[in-house]
């Protein structure tokens, strides 16, 4: 019984084989410093915003302290991914591109959950930036689950336990 050998079927693997590639390289290059920005930005933000939020009282300071740590955050994180290294060795893609990703993704991930202390009421600030802290790290899980392949609801407690120890620092420190 001869086999049939199907003419294309090397140039379809080889297609998978591209296609594969071509995503694990998004990933790598794309993906991953945008998560890696979004989840400095939502998390390292959270401790000072809050701090002040409960120091003072005063959502305009939170405010205040929300951009500045949003802007500082996002530039820090730029330079560094950027001059960790040239990509060439790793293959994580061209450094200014990957800095320029990160720290726009830091900026955002900070940003947010500041913007509810453009309002005058601190109570409605703080349970609108709550909310919204809460929609950004479930953002994080999933996009974790859907590029990373891990459980959803792992990647969830995962990202709400690491959340939660900087808020509840935040909110410590604010309150002392």
């Amino acid at each position: 019984m001869s086999r049939s050998i199907n003419p294309f079927s090397w140039t379809i693997g080889k297609e998978h084989h591209r296609t594969a590639e071509a995503h694990n390289q998004f990933v790598l290059q794309t993906v991953q410093p945008a998560l890696a920005g979004l989840m400095d930005g939502s998390v390292s933000t959270l401790a000072p915003i809050f701090a002040v939020a409960f120091a003072t009282h005063k959502p305009h300071f939170a405010f205040l302290t929300g951009v500045a740590a949003a802007v500082g955050a996002g530039i820090s994180m730029a330079f560094a991914e950027a001059l960790s290294d040239d990509g060439k060795l790793t293959g994580r893609g061209a450094p200014f591109r990957r800095g320029l990703i990160i720290g726009l993704m830091t900026f955002l991930g900070g940003i947010f959950h500041t913007l509810p202390f453009l309002i005058s009421n601190i109570s409605t600030a703080l349970i609108l930036a709550y909310f919204i802290v809460g929609v950004e790290l479930i953002v994080i899980a999933y996009f974790r689950y859907r590029f990373f392949n891990m459980r959803f609801w792992l990647s969830v407690l995962q990202v709400v336990v690491g959340g939660g120890l900087v808020f509840v620092a935040g909110i410590l420190i604010g309150s002392s």
